[in-house]
């Protein structure tokens, strides 16, 4: 009768952090969700259309892969080139998560990028490394509110290619519903190169809707900041689909 009750209690749990934040910009979020998106940054060397598919699929309860395929169109080298820039596949482990009052939920989660490029960096596309990434991160959920706080630190090394990449990149996301079907997100990002030296800090706001349960719409706004950007500003869309 006591293993009924904990499993139970255990479901109870799951299900409340799962509808707190089933919102699919959550990385942290247990969804499945296909993202057809387009971003463009504009930087000192060049300009950059970014076409990708970002899809997330519960593979598990505890147990998320989420992929990324990309697509640029740029003229950083001078002439027009576009071909494919990289794959990410990115592995979560949920290992726990608990109730810590009336109010408040977390998970905690782990996992890792695995980065594959396209070998195009000639033409101005990619970093020409490909490379890993481990992450650790947690969600803290407001149950009433729908308020989402998302502490994530990542670690980027590279294991082939002609570029040597090592840069630890600290990141806070902000998702917060309102209206009807409406949220807004912040997501700071404070990276350091450890091979360069260098602090490329960017910040994104973004703001979608929800048409239901099965598909939404989104736009991005994003600002390189401080001289070790990468960028200085990008914009771009999203259409979601959700099953």
């Amino acid at each position: 009768m006591m293993r009924k009750n904990f499993l139970a209690f255990g479901l109870m749990l799951v299900t409340g952090m799962a509808s707190a934040d089933e919102n699919a910009s959550n990385p942290l979020a247990s969804v499945n969700n296909v993202d057809f998106r387009w971003q463009y940054t504009s930087a000192d060397p060049g300009d950059k259309h970014d076409v990708f598919v970002d899809a997330s699929h519960m593979m598990l309860p505890v147990l998320k892969l989420k992929y990324e395929v990309h697509y640029n169109f740029t003229d950083v080298t001078g002439s027009d080139e576009n071909d494919l820039e990289k794959l990410v596949i990115r592995p979560i482990y949920f290992p726990y998560q608990s109730k810590l009052n009336e109010a408040w939920g977390l998970k905690a989660a782990l996992g890792f990028d695995w980065i594959v490029e396209f070998d195009n960096k000639d033409k101005g596309i990619g970093v020409g490394a490909d490379q890993i990434a481990p992450l650790v991160g947690v969600a803290f959920v407001h149950f009433s509110s729908g308020l989402v706080l998302i502490p994530l630190v990542q670690h980027f090394v590279s294991y082939s290619g002609d570029t040597d990449v090592n840069t630890t990149a600290a990141r806070l996301i902000v998702i917060q519903p309102f209206g009807e079907g409406y949220w807004a997100k912040l997501d700071a990002k404070v990276p350091y190169d450890w091979e360069n030296e260098r602090w490329p800090v960017s910040g994104e706001i973004q703001v979608g809707y929800n048409f239901g349960p099965s598909w939404a719409i989104f736009a991005d706004g994003l600002v390189g900041i401080g001289n070790d950007r990468l960028f200085d500003a990008a914009v771009g869309i999203g259409l979601r689909f959700k099953y």
